[in-house]
């Protein structure tokens, strides 16, 4: 696998200083939270001068998460002018993330709430199919991620994510699992794994509540590692934990880093954890 962390373990706005000490721990890819990383609007100049600064610490940007933090007025179920802007913004991330070297687009926390499941599945259907040939020629991937019951009620299973998948077929549509949500939803099993083999475009490596990895106790990290070794994934695996108010963002990334070494061994980073 190749090591990425989400730009969540770091502190908002302000790490760009800290991208060749994360380096040195041997990790390769940055993986960006939108309004983590720019308090504003983001534009082609920002774009550019995040991803020098990037691959001046010798990084490389894989893609974005966290899609609609902080923007409870857009999502997947809005209607009218509401869900333009929420398919513009989506647009505009996959625009900022072709122009940053990334791929990826997770999708997170999706609530149909009060909309029946079978006209939620049609206006998922409609949104997907407004959505992705907009940003097919970005060459990035939307994909939805896996759901812990306190994150979403829609497509929260990796075996719907799946299906959806193959319902839509379409080349901008991936695949994606988190450790978290795997765990919560009892689908951390070898059928989950062996019916994303070849298709998987990324991994979380995460805990309940973004906690530093291995925080929790709850999530089998060596469990999810033998998992993906059977199937053979060389793809990205992104770190996910978010750094607490006031915290030493480069002590509890070490922290996580550490677990990361001992959990997934030989199978983790490419250059070798270094802490």
């Amino acid at each position: 696998m190749k090591l990425a962390i989400s730009n969540l373990a770091l502190p908002a706005y302000y790490h760009l200083g800290m991208l060749p000490c994360v380096h040195s721990l041997g990790v390769d890819g940055l993986e960006i939270v939108p309004t983590h990383t720019w308090p504003d609007r983001v534009t082609s100049a920002m774009v550019r001068d995040y991803r020098k600064a990037v691959e001046a610490a010798e990084l490389s940007v894989i893609g974005m998460h966290g899609l609609f933090r902080h923007r409870p007025d857009l999502g997947l179920f809005t209607t009218g002018e509401k869900r333009a802007r929420s398919l513009e913004l989506l647009v505009q991330l996959s625009a900022a993330c072709r122009d940053l070297g990334g791929r990826t687009l997770v999708l997170e926390s999706r609530w149909r709430n009060d909309i029946a499941e079978r006209e939620a599945w049609l206006q998922c259907r409609g949104f997907l199919y407004d959505l992705l040939p907009r940003i097919e020629g970005h060459g990035t991937v939307l994909c939805f991620a896996p759901l812990a019951p306190a994150e979403g009620d829609f497509c929260a299973r990796a075996r719907q994510c799946t299906m959806l998948s193959h319902a839509i077929g379409h080349r901008s549509f991936g695949l994606h699992l988190g450790a978290a949500a795997l765990t919560a939803n009892r689908e951390m099993g070898h059928s989950t794994f062996a019916a994303l083999a070849r298709r998987l475009d990324l991994v979380h490596l995460d805990e309940p509540g973004q906690a530093v990895l291995g925080g929790s106790g709850q999530v089998d990290h060596s469990d999810m590692r033998n998992h993906l070794v059977a199937i053979g994934y060389q793809g990205w695996a992104s770190l996910v934990q978010k750094v607490a108010p006031f915290a030493d963002a480069a002590a509890g990334l070490k922290q996580g880093l550490r677990f990361f070494a001992t959990s997934y061994g030989s199978a983790g980073a490419r250059r070798g954890i270094r802490v």
